[in-house]
């Protein structure tokens, strides 16, 4: 299991690297490019770890 830490530097790491990619790939194929929409997604789960709601998942 990883740390607070380690995954605060991961998330850190990857919203560097989303953003040097948006950076060398043109507008118009930003959305559309595959390497920058599984950083998004990686992101997106990193920032659920890091603030995921409390109790469990399968209770109604």
């Amino acid at each position: 299991m990883r740390t607070e830490d380690q995954v605060k530097r991961k998330l850190n790491e990857l919203m560097m690297q989303h953003k040097n990619l948006r950076v060398t790939i043109a507008e118009e194929n930003a959305t559309a490019h595959p390497q920058l929409q599984r950083l998004e997604d990686m992101i997106a789960l990193l920032e659920w770890v890091l603030h995921a709601p409390s109790g469990s998942y399968h209770n109604s």
